[in-house]
């Protein structure tokens, strides 16, 4: 008889220990990045590399990316929970695809302002967005800053451009031959990869989209309507645990480049560090994320965004600006205090 109360006892034991390990089981996001591991990438590895997101209960990982537009299309398809991708990528999505069920939605700001840019050689004797015109420029079809390039295009009074397109690698070498006249990319891409095929940065001029009255938000992170409707919490804990990261990062992004050195070993550290200070100065800790808050949006300008959108991207139909975004678990204003004093 006792030795039946102590197996049944034990055995109860047992489950509750089994039950209370699953009630504390940390909850799986696969997290794809919009590119491959470089400079702003830390912004996601350091948090994982330093346990912030084992922390909040959670078990991220955090995969490269081959563009917006794939991550967009692998989180709305349940192959990833969260993402990390260009917000007119998402918008286009939304607005090509009314009939999905599985819509993504936005639930913070990072990068405040596209980093899209059009680049040319000072050789080219292009001075202001006035010279294109006329000119050839080259980009991958998907390239971000080609896509919006219409709004940058209307901002400017720029009658016609003829495109050539291309495969990533090869953008900044036509340039650098002069097979084309300008290129559009991100500007902390771009740059450094002119760089690596032998160009001056004295060389080069850059028109940033923001400077010329284009003010499209840049990239996002992302979540599926699956995470959204079973996970919030989950995701209220890992914006909170990527906000603490991305504080660290900026404070010290000399130091948070190791973490993608983790993840990649060919990097160069010396030129992700570049890459990391270039975007969290011209799009993460810009004067316009300053004014409307870090991980935040701004109504009136996101509205624009979605009208300029729909026009640019020819979108089957609008975008709907609230469809798209979601604020709802952004972390507390103290927690979103993560932007590094301004440069004097």
């Amino acid at each position: 008889m006792q030795k039946r109360v102590f197996l049944q006892t034990a055995a109860a034991l047992a489950l509750a220990a089994g039950l209370g390990s699953a009630a504390h089981a940390a909850t799986p996001i696969k997290f794809q990045l919009d590119w491959r591991f470089e400079g702003p990438s830390a912004l996601f590895l350091l948090p994982a590399a330093k346990g912030y997101f084992k922390e909040a209960g959670l078990d991220v990982q955090v995969d490269a990316g081959t563009g917006s537009g794939g991550t967009v299309q692998r989180v709305a398809s349940g192959a990833y929970d969260m993402g990390f991708a260009d917000l007119a990528a998402l918008m286009e999505f939304h607005a090509n695809n009314p009939d999905a069920p599985n819509k993504p939605v936005a639930v913070m700001m990072v990068y405040n302002n596209t980093p899209a840019a059009v680049m040319a050689l000072k050789k080219s004797g292009i001075k202001t967005p006035a010279d294109l015109n006329g000119k050839k420029l080259g980009a991958p079809v998907f390239d971000a800053g080609r896509r919006g390039f219409p709004i940058f295009q209307k901002a400017n009074h720029i009658a016609s451009v003829t495109w050539v397109s291309m495969d990533p690698p090869l953008r900044e070498t036509m340039l650098a031959r002069g097979e084309v006249d300008a290129i559009t990319g991100f500007s902390f891409t771009s740059l450094l990869n002119l760089e690596a095929r032998g160009v001056k940065p004295q060389d080069v001029v850059t028109f940033m989209y923001p400077q010329y009255g284009v003010k499209l938000y840049g990239n996002v992170i992302i979540a599926s309507p699956k995470m959204i409707r079973e996970h919030p919490e989950a995701i209220k804990a890992f914006l909170v645990a990527f906000a603490k990261g991305a504080k660290e990062v900026m404070a010290n992004p000399d130091a948070a480049v190791q973490y993608i050195k983790q993840r990649d070993g060919i990097i160069d550290t010396k030129l992700e560090d570049r890459r990391l200070k270039m975007a969290i100065d011209d799009v993460i800790a810009s004067p316009d994320a300053r004014a409307e808050g870090f991980g935040q949006v701004n109504p009136a300008r996101l509205s624009l965004m979605a009208s300029q959108v729909s026009d640019a991207f020819g979108t089957k139909t609008r975008v709907n600006p609230e469809a798209v975004w979601n604020g709802s678990f952004l972390p507390t204003k103290a927690e979103l205090n993560v932007l590094p004093p301004p440069r004097k």
